[in-house]
């Protein structure tokens, strides 16, 4: 996504590119959460954007089985397109792909909780550690350096907290930060800066937060969603004409009922030999005893039957789930992988905090209801 905002401002990168219309300002709006699907579904919820959805592209068919890999999906023709979000389909490696413009193999953002080699303890790669250097951990150069680089202007919107946070210096590091509370005053500032020609990137993230606590499809979601619609055709409405506006996202969303969910705290069947839980509970990464990994693969294979994509590690790089990946982050992926196919999830009583077990809304699995993504552009006029 991002290398094809830089093109549209004249700043050709080494990297695959979605096409926009040459312009002199681009603003790039990432909605947490926002699948395809749900605002498909939704649509009337949110007159702006379906707007944009009718201006082209194609709803793409079930895969029978685990696409594998972060990459457009679909020819664009029009204003609207589908987009696949990356393996794990969660924020924090999504936003390590739009923000690199390389797929999670490469830049190494590879879940919500994974392994540091280094320590031997999961790594929450939205909240961070003090004791884990970000440019370390994702050394390549961020699109926004290279744009900065190169000339452009580049500013990033979001929570005040996220300003120098472990994620933004991982994989959005570049770009001159300013920290907005609310949505409207998140538009408020896009339309002042993009006054003057460069990149501007905003995130919000309410809508996630709804689909997360209430469900996506709930009244709850509803509300947000309708309340980022009036604020984006505002957006759309007041700043200079040429401006390319694009609205994405970073994944989609499942509701998971509570009774429908493996709490591997009752199984001790199925956490012998297993060292860690990381992952996501609907990509599950579990870090397991040397030389287990198959006998692991197997107990949970038999367990979740056509509910998962039970996977070894070297059978999920096979089959390409995370891209091309590097000898670096090779360590950081689980030895066994369980990817939620039906409304199911794996999780832990024991070490997941209760209000992360009551969310209703979860993400993480290579369906399409969570990958795939919205791509929406409009040029203003």
């Amino acid at each position: 996504m991002l290398p094809g905002a830089a093109a549209a401002l004249g700043v050709r990168l080494p990297l695959p590119a979605v096409e926009l219309p040459a312009a002199e300002r681009v603003c790039v709006v990432l909605v947490d959460g926002l699948g395809y699907r749900q605002l498909s579904e939704h649509r009337r919820s949110a007159p702006f954007l379906a707007t944009l959805l009718d201006g082209g592209g194609s709803d793409p068919s079930d895969p029978s089985g685990p696409s594998g890999h972060s990459g457009e999906r679909g020819d664009r023709d029009g204003g609207g397109d589908v987009l696949q979000a990356g393996c794990p389909s969660t924020t924090a490696t999504s936003l390590g792909s739009l923000g690199t413009g390389r797929p999670p193999g490469s830049h190494g953002l590879v879940g919500y909780e994974v392994l540091d080699p280094g320590s031997g303890r999961l790594l929450n790669e939205l909240r961070w550690s003090p004791d884990v250097d970000p440019v370390r951990w994702q050394p390549g150069a961020t699109v926004f350096e290279q744009v900065a680089a190169a000339g452009v202007a580049v500013h990033s919107i979001g929570a005040p907290e996220f300003d120098g946070s472990g994620l933004t210096e991982a994989a959005l590091r570049g770009a001159r930060f300013h920290g907005v509370r609310r949505w409207p005053g998140r538009v408020d500032a896009a339309i002042e800066l993009l006054a003057e020609p460069g990149l501007v990137y905003a995130y919000w993230g309410d809508v996630d937060g709804a689909g997360h606590v209430y469900g996506p499809g709930s009244s709850a979601w509803r509300r947000e969603l309708r309340h980022l619609d009036r604020g984006l055709d505002r957006l759309a409405r007041s700043v200079p004409h040429g401006t390319v506006l694009v609205v994405t996202a970073d994944h989609g969303m499942v509701d998971v009922p509570h009774e429908s969910r493996l709490d591997l705290a009752e199984r001790p069947d199925l956490t012998r030999e297993v060292r860690l839980v990381g992952g996501d509970p609907r990509l599950a990464q579990l870090y397991v005893e040397p030389g287990a990994g198959d006998r692991v693969a197997g107990r949970f294979a038999d367990e979740a039957g056509d509910r998962a994509w039970v996977r070894t590690r070297d059978e999920a790089v096979a089959e390409g789930w995370f891209g091309p990946v590097d000898a670096a982050v090779l360590p950081r992926i689980g030895d066994v992988l369980v990817a939620a196919r039906s409304q199911w999830a794996v999780v832990d009583s024991r070490t997941t905090p209760k209000t992360l077990l009551s969310l209703e809304g979860q993400h993480g699995s290579l369906t399409p209801e969570e990958q795939d993504i919205p791509l929406l552009t409009t040029v203003v006029h």
